[in-house]
């Protein structure tokens, strides 16, 4: 084995990512303040829910706290609202934050509607809380609050405790509930029978608004929307009731469960939870209805810290795929993977560049044009995961359709990489060993070993760093995680298909974007757009349509479009990886193996995925 002091820059990068790992590590607990750890909570029809503890060391028997159950939404785990944690437990609360039922490392559930019949597990925890389950929690004061399909939870949460309490005549156990992202399921036939306080949280460019009552920009409207007048007008007296809310006024009285409050952040969908406004919005509703036991102005947040300390892990985290590829490839066994850096392609001529750019905005074109049909061709190829239904086929409802177009464009970019160098490449100096593609089949099978040994190293440190100090790499709802061991069969289950747009960018990053006196950095900017363009124009037709118009270009498959905002930093970055291992090997193997590994393990355990656990 190397000695690690031969690498200094991989000794660096993992002492800074500890270092930084810490420091995020203690605004999560509040600088020691609040005690985080992760627990299992077994449901009904064998069914679990992972959930992390954060519990104010001010809790106690004595000194009993509010407790606060948080639900991420549609594709997200419980990280992806730590923030929104921080900020309630620094304050007092003792908060869960849960992994969602088939996200995170939680396990499915037999329902096809999870968060409207379970509550993705929420009603099971509230129960399990006001019975009694911790001692230092005030049983008076339950509430639950979640984002997006998150929110439409804590909603059902208020319908479905409040036919209890109807039922045996007592109050709701769960006492309040903050609905944010989500006005869908704010009918009569819910509200009637809702027994909780409720706060209402909706950002004002919301793009999902085109499912609401309203249309254009007035459906995201608080202030007139049906949905917030209707949950409003439910707690008023007839000679009370309004025809325009006032944003940010408490309605109803705390002390009956009948309060309510609507916000309108002016923010998209997917950035709301990560708004300050929205956050300080939050954390006021809860001091209204339960009292904050450490009373904090609610503008005094330090939860972008963390975010920020994990965005730089992450940079690092990914960064250190090199020098681990470095360490192994001292091992006598992978020296005779290292080869010559083969010639770069001769400099480009004035047709030469034509022809290129052509390439370049069709392969872009193509990558647009294809994205939707292929999410439709995924509802019928997987059609289980598609209905949300618990299967071993591609389980993955979102990732299924980015998987197909992934390997259609993989397919399409090298067919047009072969047809350039067919029609013009060859004619004009451009020599096949300038691909990378030559290896005999022994350092091929030492170059797939290396691959799994670097990533089973980029994981294994990550496990590392979450069991110190309980923070993954992540910013936002990008996240690098840890999986469940049922993810390794997952990944074995896409890795063929995705690894032919993977190798197809290794190809044509190092066989047809490597020019003679043309800067790195150029040839590798333009590769990352080269990557990326095609899926960055959705994202543009989507959001121009919107602010123009007040509704999305794509409306059934909008959810697959912000799936985007995730993808797209990765696309853009590939190529870097592609080139950089392709530096050290000379040869176009190794980046895409390593990093269709990686990339999609990132993205499998950010999704929700349909496993019969």
């Amino acid at each position: 084995m190397p000695s690690l002091t031969k690498n200094k820059n991989l000794i660096a990068l993992a002492t800074l990512i500890l270092i930084f790992s810490f420091l995020a590590s203690l605004i999560l607990t509040s600088f020691g303040k609040v005690e985080v750890k992760s627990l299992r909570l077994n449901t009904q029809n064998n069914q679990f829910i992972i959930y992390d503890l954060y519990k104010p060391k001010s809790a106690s028997t004595e000194n009993k706290a509010p407790f606060i159950a948080v639900i991420p939404g549609f594709q997200r785990s419980k990280e992806a609202l730590s923030n929104i944690a921080i900020e309630l437990s620094r304050r007092g609360y003792v908060v869960a934050l849960i992994d969602p039922y088939a996200q995170g490392l939680s396990s499915s559930s037999l329902s096809t509607r999870a968060a409207t019949t379970e509550g993705y597990g929420m009603f099971f925890l509230v129960e399990h809380v006001h019975a009694g389950a911790f001692d230092f929690v005030d049983i008076n004061k339950i509430g639950a609050t979640g984002h997006s399909m998150g929110g439409n939870a804590a909603i059902r949460g208020a319908d479905y405790f409040g036919k209890q309490a109807i039922k045996n005549n007592t109050k709701s156990i769960l006492n309040s509930v903050y609905v944010s992202g989500y006005v869908l399921t704010l009918r009569d036939s819910i509200l009637e029978d809702s027994r909780s306080n409720m706060g209402i949280s909706y950002a004002l460019y919301d793009e999902g608004a085109f499912r609401n009552e309203l249309e254009g920009w007035d459906a995201a409207d608080m202030q007139i929307a049906p949905e917030s007048l209707r949950a409003v007008n439910y707690v008023l007296k007839k000679d009370e009731k309004i025809e325009i809310v006032e944003l940010g006024k408490y309605y109803g009285q705390v002390e009956n469960q009948t309060s309510r409050v609507i916000f309108n952040e002016p923010v998209l969908h997917p950035f709301q939870p990560y708004n300050f406004e929205a956050t300080s919005n939050q954390l006021d509703y809860f001091e209204k209805v339960f009292g904050a036991p450490n009373k904090i102005d609610t503008n005094n947040q330090i939860w972008h810290w963390k975010e920020l300390l994990t965005l730089i892990n992450m940079v690092l985290a990914l960064v250190m795929l090199i020098p681990i590829a470095k360490l192994f490839l001292n091992l006598k066994i992978f020296r005779s993977i290292n080869k010559d850096i083969p010639d770069a392609l001769p400099r480009q001529s004035k047709k030469g560049r034509l022809i290129f750019w052509s390439v370049f905005f069709l392969s872009a074109a193509i990558a647009c044009i294809s994205f939707i049909p292929m999410v439709e061709v995924a509802k019928i190829f997987f059609e289980d995961a598609a209905n949300r239904r618990l299967t071993w086929y591609f389980p993955q409802r979102m990732n299924n359709s980015v998987m197909l177009w992934a390997a259609f464009n993989g397919i399409i970019g090298i067919l047009i990489f072969l047809f350039s160098y067919e029609t013009f490449g060859k004619n004009h100096g451009v020599k096949k060993d300038s691909w990378g593609l030559k290896i005999n089949k022994m350092d091929l099978t030492k170059t797939f070993f290396l691959s799994l040994i670097v990533f089973s190293t980029f994981y294994l440190f990550l496990y590392l760093n979450y069991f110190l100090f309980h923070v993954d790499y992540r910013f936002w709802f990008m996240g690098v995680r840890i999986f469940q061991p049922e993810m390794l069969l997952v990944l074995m289950m896409y890795f063929p298909l995705f690894f032919i747009f993977f190798f197809s960018n290794s190809l044509r990053v190092n066989g047809a974007m490597r020019f003679k006196d043309q800067p790195e950095w150029l040839s590798i900017l333009i590769a990352c757009f080269a990557n990326s363009l095609g899926l960055i124009f959705i994202i543009i037709i989507q959001y121009v349509t919107y602010f123009e118009t007040g509704k999305v270009f794509w409306t059934e498959n909008w959810l697959s479009v912000n799936l985007l905002f995730g993808i797209v930093p990765m696309m853009f970055i590939l190529p870097i990886f592609n080139r950089a291992f392709f530096k050290i090997t000379g040869r176009s193997y190794l980046g895409p193996l390593v990093t269709c590994l990686v990339f999609i393990m990132i993205l499998s355990t950010n999704t929700v995925i349909y496993l019969p656990l």
